[in-house]
């Protein structure tokens, strides 16, 4: 992949930018091999993606003036550096990044300065459907701006038609993360659909979806067959997020429980089973390991879907000790899925796939089905 921005030195985020593509996956699925390795262990073939304008989402960083803004990072000095035309999106997500800057200015956000703590509208965050469909995330410091975006909403709606979920994000504090806890939607509609595999997933504001639609799709896909090869009767979707996982495998006569924080992210896979009748599915919003030791009985079969810290030892040692016959485990770091296989020796790895969710980066996914001895 070719890119300005990284020859400049404007952005070098894609790490691995320099590497044939081809070379970047074998490098990633030698370093799994070498973290997992397994007596039988099978590999399966990885999942390949684009390698440009494959994601579904932009974190877009304000700043400049509310007359020019820039939408992308910042550099070192907390200047804006603009990345609308940044590789990675595709050019239905870029062609919306014009209409935004043009919305900063139109409604008079003042892009907020880092350096000197002033100003309001600290990030945009944009995720594609794959139908195309829009949701739009104003980050704020404040409300102080939001009487003007609703004034001027129908303008941007009118410049971007797809345009389906708009929201305020209020996050108050000086600190590096993205969003705050508090969010006002602005639109009819509170969800994006996210289309995957013939099934309709419900995205709203502040739930977590995989950044790379076709290899999401992928994963779930794979997910599903290793489920029905085994077919259990009961199966926990741990970390369930907006269930992708949990849909995918739920079949006549399975009970399929997901289980996340997220409280959004557990109200989008509600809406998803209201809409869908797939049988056999709940959803509840709890911790996954206290969810787990406060069962009465462990299922056959249990997903696992962690952040990159992993499972953890709490949650490793109850599977180990559960008796749970297979488990379905995917991560987004083979570091942290050895260690917690390391503390699951009853569980044997079987098979395994390496899914490239980000090309140009050291980052991937690794689905591995582990089978009790």
């Amino acid at each position: 992949m070719l890119c300005h921005h990284y020859d400049a030195h404007r952005c070098r985020s894609c790490t691995l930018i320099e590497l044939d593509y081809a070379v970047q996956v074998a490098d990633k699925q030698q370093r799994c091999h070498d973290l997992i390795a397994a007596p039988g262990l099978e590999w399966l073939d990885p999942v390949l993606s684009a390698p440009s304008g494959f994601r579904n989402k932009a974190k877009l960083v304000v700043a400049g003036t509310v007359d020019a803004p820039t939408l992308g990072i910042l550099d070192p000095a907390g200047g804006g550096v603009d990345l609308r035309d940044c590789p990675l999106y595709p050019p239905q997500l870029q062609a919306a990044f014009d209409p935004l800057a043009r919305f900063v200015t139109l409604a008079r956000l003042v892009p907020y300065d880092v350096p000197n703590r002033r100003g309001e509208l600290k990030n945009i965050l944009v995720t594609q459907s794959p139908d195309g469909e829009l949701m739009v995330r104003f980050v704020l410091r404040s409300t102080e701006a939001l009487a003007r975006i609703r004034k001027h909403l129908p303008t941007l709606r009118a410049e971007l038609p797809g345009l389906r979920v708009a929201t305020v994000n209020v996050l108050p504090e000086h600190k590096a993360v993205l969003e705050g806890e508090r969010e006002i939607v602005l639109t009819e509609d509170d969800t994006l659909r996210m289309r995957v595999n013939g099934l309709d997933l419900h995205l709203r504001p502040q739930s977590f979806f995989q950044t790379n639609t076709e290899v999401a799709a992928a994963l779930y896909r794979t997910g599903r067959d290793w489920v029905a090869e085994v077919g259990p009767r009961t199966v926990w979707d741990l970390y369930c997020g907006v269930g992708g996982f949990a849909v995918h495998v739920a079949a006549p006569d399975r009970q399929v429980t997901g289980i996340e924080w997220s409280a959004e992210a557990i109200a989008s896979a509600e809406q998803t089973v209201a809409e869908s009748g797939l049988p056999g599915l709940r959803f509840a919003a709890g911790d996954a390991t206290e969810f787990a030791r406060s069962a009465a009985e462990p299922p056959e079969l249990v997903i696992v879907n962690p952040p990159r810290r992993g499972i953890g030892v709490p949650l490793a040692g109850w599977l180990e000790a559960s008796g749970v016959r297979d488990v379905l485990y995917s991560s987004c770091n083979a570091v942290s899925l050895a260690r917690d296989l390391a503390a699951m020796p009853s569980l044997r790895p079987v098979r395994a796939r390496l899914l490239d969710m980000f090309p140009q980066t050291g980052h991937y996914e690794v689905a591995v089905l582990l089978r009790r001895d």
